[in-house]
């Protein structure tokens, strides 16, 4: 399986999950908060439909995606905003939307080549990034429900991609704070879910490290949580730097997650 292949087998599996615990739910337990402070479970989903319908027109139309862009700025309260509008939407309807929305821009996906550039609301990316992204979001959010119900999903091995995608957007992390990117380098190296030979990223000879499960590191890059909730070892200023701002999603870093610890 190619690599694009291989992604969209992944967000189609992710994408499962979520629908697992969505399939389930009455019509009340739309309206659970989650950890997203003032979000409801319906919110989480009504953010994904949206951004999916916009991944779509972005994959077909770059254009026409661009001259959406024109006076649009992803800002602390954009995001938001755009979530509550359908907050007057039956349940159903709002599911059925994020289904028919995920199952188009599948479909998209499947007509790109690897390398391709898409238009995005922060930089342009491949398409390999672009749907590595919206496996990262339906994860990140589908854990955001989760928490709501209750329930605690196991870790999979597609971790492997939001943990990518956390590392390629290091310097992200810096620039949306208007920071600068430390020069040194940082070593990354993870436990996947279920044990078995570490993941890793950056130099092997890197003084700073971030080493630890990878669940917790993503966790961390899609600021689900807060570095203290996490058992992440961090090494180095530079790493200590990254981890307090790391973001793998575009768009504002907002609030974060307080943390746990006592």
């Amino acid at each position: 399986m190619d690599l694009m292949g291989e992604l969209l087998a992944d967000l189609r599996a992710e994408t499962d999950s979520l629908e697992a615990l969505l399939t389930p739910l009455s019509p009340g337990q739309w309206e659970l908060p989650t950890p997203a402070e003032g979000w409801a479970v319906r919110d989480q989903i009504a953010h994904l439909a949206w951004f999916d319908d916009a991944a779509r027109t972005a994959a077909t139309d770059p254009a026409a995606f661009r001259a959406s862009l024109e006076g649009f700025t992803i800002e602390a309260g954009t995001v938001d905003e755009l979530a509550f509008r359908s907050r007057g939407m039956p349940a159903a309807e709002l599911h059925a939307w994020f289904r028919h929305a995920r199952a188009r821009s599948l479909e998209a996906f499947a007509a790109l080549g690897a390398r391709d550039r898409i238009p995005w609301y922060g930089p342009d990316m491949s398409a390999a990034s672009f749907v590595t992204a919206r496996l990262m979001e339906t994860w990140a959010h589908g854990e955001d429900v989760a928490a709501a119900l209750g329930v605690t999903r196991e870790p999979s091995a597609r971790l492997r991609h939001v943990a990518m995608l956390g590392v390629r957007a290091r310097p992200y992390g810096f620039a949306v704070r208007g920071l600068p990117l430390p020069a040194e380098p940082v070593r990354v190296e993870l436990t996947p879910p279920g044990g078995g030979e570490p993941w890793t990223a950056g130099p092997q000879d890197a003084p700073d490290v971030v080493r630890g499960p990878m669940l917790d590191f993503c966790l961390l890059v899609t600021r689900r949580a807060h570095l203290a909730d996490t058992a992440l070892e961090i090494t180095g200023p530079a790493a200590r730097a990254w981890a307090e701002v790391a973001q793998a999603f575009a768009g504002p870093p907002g609030e974060g997650r307080a943390p746990r610890s006592g």
